[in-house]
């Protein structure tokens, strides 16, 4: 196996297994904090807010995330539930109409074992997809190839939104 060294990706790794659990250090209790650009927000609504993913499968990936910090989908009250499927669900048509996918995945990993980045905060990944888009790069390279920078995604995502 080959390795592509990224060294800027410790800092988070070690940080978010650190602070697994801690509302204090969660990225996503503090990126709210930010400017909407700063933080790659797209959109913020009452319960939960929409932001790209900063290591993306795909251009368009995105999370939606509860502002509440809870480690678990049945603890998320009723209202924020519901803004999350809603917002899930604008998300994916926002992303039809942009990238013109060939399918949409829509998921969630609820802790460490379960594959989640960042245990503690529930959110929900919504990312369009292409036949064809796990090429020789991911499957032979284990690297991921992206036609547009993080910066033009969001400026197209948060103007359709």
């Amino acid at each position: 196996m080959d390795y592509l060294w990224t060294p800027w990706r410790y800092a988070y790794i070690s940080a978010a297994s650190k602070n697994e659990g801690k509302s204090s250090d969660c990225i996503f209790c503090e990126l709210p904090k930010l400017s909407d650009a700063e933080a790659k927000i797209v959109y913020r609504g009452k319960h939960c807010f929409i932001i790209l993913n900063s290591f993306p499968y795909t251009s368009g990936h995105v999370m939606v995330v509860p502002f509440a910090h809870l480690d678990e989908l049945q603890k998320l009250p009723e209202a924020a539930a519901n803004e999350m499927m809603s917002l899930s669900q604008k998300t994916e048509g926002v992303l039809r109409n942009i990238y013109s996918p060939d399918g949409v995945n829509l998921g969630m990993n609820i802790g460490r074992a379960a594959g989640a980045g960042v245990a503690g905060h529930v959110h929900m990944h919504v990312l369009p997809r292409w036949v064809g888009d796990t090429n020789f790069m991911t499957v032979t390279g284990e690297s991921r190839v992206l036609p547009e920078a993080l910066e033009e995604t969001y400026e197209k995502l948060r103007s359709a939104m």
